[in-house]
């Protein structure tokens, strides 16, 4: 299939979809050739269930569930989708805005497979989902604090985990670095710099 027809075809499926799940789908639009739809997130579940349903859909695998953190937004993050249709060989991409407590229903009732995807993306983000059979960490240690993909999660962590030898078990100390946490300007001096370089500070106007 051309990439116009392909084009043409999902357009044609947004239209469907809206027109029939018109309390799900907040808007949908296309970009790059693929297809997005702005979901409302308490009704992620039920519009999930009508694309595994619908024969004009057919969106029985469930790829993947990921999130974007936009901190400045009222609605910080994007709980984002991606479902395959092998049965029209199309894709497609859900994404739904929530705030820090909103809570977005569990799809595991319709793929079990998401039981793994969501407890990734409560990990990594701290976006809770209701329903869900076993939310806990899964990439991170126990103890750990905060969300590591959380856009002002500090580059150095909170803690460290160590095995101490006179304790005899693993123990949890504050992040300690062996050299000063430094910036680096990777800015060539070609390129004009605005500031000093090193050594410049020691060149008196007017001379050589």
């Amino acid at each position: 299939m051309s990439s116009d027809a392909t084009t043409a075809a999902l357009e044609e499926l947004g239209a469907h979809i809206e027109a029939r799940r018109p309390d799900c789908v907040l808007s949908w639009e296309m970009s790059h050739g693929e297809l997005t739809v702005n979901v409302a997130p308490a009704r992620v579940a039920g519009l999930v269930e009508f694309l595994k349903q619908d024969a004009s859909c057919g969106f029985s695998t469930l790829v993947d569930i990921t999130a974007v953190d936009w901190p400045e937004r009222p609605k910080r993050f994007d709980v984002v989708y991606h479902l395959l249709s092998m049965y029209q060989n199309h894709r497609i991409r859900l994404r739904a805005a929530v705030d820090e407590e909103e809570l977005v229903p569990s799809i595991t009732g319709v793929h079990p497979s998401a039981g793994w995807f969501e407890r990734e993306v409560f990990d990594m983000f701290g976006i809770l989902f209701s329903g869900h059979p076993d939310l806990r960490r899964i990439l991170t240690d126990y103890g750990f604090r905060g969300h590591p993909l959380r856009k002002d999660f500090p580059t150095t962590g909170y803690t460290e985990v160590r095995y101490d030898e006179a304790a005899k078990r693993v123990v949890y100390e504050p992040v300690k670095l062996v050299q000063e946490y430094r910036q680096f300007d990777f800015m060539s001096p070609w390129e004009g710099a605005h500031y000093v370089l090193p050594g410049d500070e020691k060149t008196e106007e007017g001379t050589t």
